[in-house]
């Protein structure tokens, strides 16, 4: 009977987040505006510089796909 009430609290609570979270950041409710250079087409050529990066043969690397940094893997077998 109580989880009715836990899962409800949770749902709420995730779709208020959700509701300040679009009034804050998308409809600027602390004012600020968009940069001009976030659009559609300034993400499709920053996507297109990463991905013509050369590779080169090296140790194998784990790519974050976050922040773009390369980690290389070392094995723990000696």
């Amino acid at each position: 009977m109580s989880g009715i009430y836990i899962v409800g609290a949770i749902v709420g609570t995730l779709g208020l987040s959700y509701a300040f979270d679009k009034v804050v950041s998308d409809k600027k409710l602390f004012g600020g505006n968009t940069p001009s250079t976030i659009s559609k087409e300034w993400q499709e050529e920053t996507e297109k510089k990463f991905q013509a990066w050369p590779r080169t043969a090296a140790s194998p690397v784990v790519i974050n796909p976050i922040s773009r940094q390369n980690f290389i893997v070392k094995s723990t077998s000696k």
